[in-house]
C-alpha cells in the first residue's frame, strides 16, 4: 500500500513504458512504496500486457508508447524496454517534455549518451539511469573501510556478476536489440569499479565469449588499471552459477561484499574484513535500493535533489563499456567462438 504525504510537493506522476520483468518485480513496487512517486499508467504495444500489468498496480493501461508520452496526466516516464531501444525512447520522452528514469544502460555508446545528456539539458528535464545497486549503503561502508586504512593500500578489485543461461528466446539474446552479457550483467562489475575507485580507468585487457548461434556475447573478462594504481579483474556472464560479489584486496587485508549487486530488500548483506588481526563480519541493515532510486528521481524532478552526479557516473560506465568493445574488436580473442547449444 502506498503512503503519500499530506503536505509538500505532489508526488511525481510516472508512466511506465514497457512491461519488462524488472518493472513488475522491483521497480513498480518501489514506485508505489515511495512517497514521492505515483505510477499512474502502464504502456505496452500489446493491450493485454498493458492491461495485466496496469491492473496489478492500480494504473490505467495505455496501448502504444507514443500515446503514453502524449498523456498530460504524467510528469515522467520509467523506460523498461530492451537496451537497444533505450536511447530512442529516452529522446522521444525528453522531447515530449517528460522527465526520464530509464533502465540500465541508458545508452549503448558515448555518441548516444552525449546526445541524450545534451537533450535533457536543452529541455530542462531530469534524465536518470536506474543504477539501483549504487544506492545500497554496503558500498559506502566498503569505501569508508578503505579510507580508514583497514586493508592498507588497495591493490586489486575483483568483481563478478554472473547467472545461469536463460531460455533461448530471452530478450538478452537479441543482438538486434543490444543484447549480450557485457551490456547486461557486465554493467555491474564495471559500475563497481567506478563506484569504489572513480572513473579514471584504462582497459588493459578484455575477452568476450561469443555464441555464434545466438549472435551475442554470453560472458567475458575485463582487466582494468586505475590512475591510482589499482588493478581490476571483472568477470560476467550468462553461462555461470549465480554470483554477484566483489572483493578489494589491499596491502594489509581484504574486504568482501558477497551480495553486492542484487540483494533483496529484506536481506541484511554482510561485508567481511580480513587482515593480520583476524576477520570481522559487518551486517548491513536491509535496504530497498530500487525505492532509493525512486526517491532520488522524485527529489530531482521536484528540485530538491541533484541528478547531474548520477548522470556523470552513468556516462563513465558507458565510456568504459565502449572501451571494452573497442579493445575486443582490435585484440585477438583467445576464447573459442562457439556455435551454441
Amino acid at each position: 500500500m502506498s503512503h503519500r504525504p499530506t503536505g509538500g510537493p505532489a508526488p511525481v506522476r510516472v508512466g511506465v513504458l514497457g512491461c519488462a520483468d524488472i518493472a513488475r518485480r522491483r521497480t513498480l513496487p518501489a514506485l508505489v512504496a515511495c512517497p514521492g512517486t505515483e505510477p499512474v499508467a502502464v504502456a505496452s504495444r500489446t493491450p493485454v500486457k498493458a492491461g495485466a500489468l496496469a491492473a496489478e498496480f492500480g494504473c490505467r493501461p495505455v496501448t502504444g508508447y507514443e500515446r503514453l508520452l502524449a498523456d498530460d496526466g504524467i510528469d515522467a516516464v520509467y523506460i523498461a524496454v530492451p537496451a537497444g531501444l533505450h536511447a530512442e525512447w529516452c529522446a522521444k520522452a525528453l522531447s515530449a517534455g517528460r522527465h526520464v528514469l530509464v533502465e540500465k544502460p541508458f545508452a549503448v555508446d558515448t555518441a548516444e549518451a552525449d546526445a541524450l545528456v545534451d537533450l535533457a539539458g536543452a529541455r530542462g528535464r531530469v534524465l536518470m539511469e536506474n543504477r539501483m545497486f549504487a544506492r545500497h549503503p554496503q558500498h559506502a561502508l566498503v569505501r569508508s573501510l578503505i579510507d580508514a586504512g583497514r586493508i592498507g593500500e588497495p591493490k586489486v578489485l575483483t568483481a563478478t556478476m554472473a547467472m545461469p543461461r536463460r531460455a533461448p528466446d530471452d530478450i538478452r539474446y537479441r543482438g538486434d536489440l543490444a543484447g549480450g552479457a557485457l551490456l547486461d550483467v557486465g554493467y555491474y562489475p564495471i559500475g563497481a569499479a567506478v563506484l569504489l575507485f572513480g572513473p579514471d580507468w584504462d582497459v588493459v585487457g578484455a575477452v568476450l565469449d561469443h555464441d555464434d548461434r545466438l549472435g551475442v556475447d554470453t560472458g567475458g573478462d575485463i582487466l582494468l588499471r586505475s590512475a591510482g594504481g589499482v588493478s581490476a579483474h571483472l568477470t560476467f556472464g550468462f553461462d555461470h552459477y549465480y554470483r554477484a560479489a566483489y572483493q578489494v584486496r589491499g596491502s594489509a587485508g581484504t574486504i568482501t561484499a558477497e551480495r553486492a549487486f542484487t540483494p533483496p530488500p529484506t536481506l541484511s548483506p554482510t561485508v567481511r574484513v580480513e587482515g593480520a588481526g583476524g576477520h570481522t563480519e559487518i551486517s548491513v541493515s536491509p535496504f530497498d535500493q530500487f525505492r532509493a532510486v525512486a526517491a532520488d528521481f522524485a527529489a530531482a524532478v521536484q528540485g530538491t535533489g541533484e541528478w547531474a552526479g548520477h548522470l556523470a557516473t552513468s556516462l563513465h560506465g558507458v565510456a568504459l563499456t565502449e572501451a571494452v568493445l573497442t579493445w575486443t574488436s582490435l585484440a585477438p580473442q583467445p576464447i573459442r567462438r562457439r556455435s551454441g547449444r
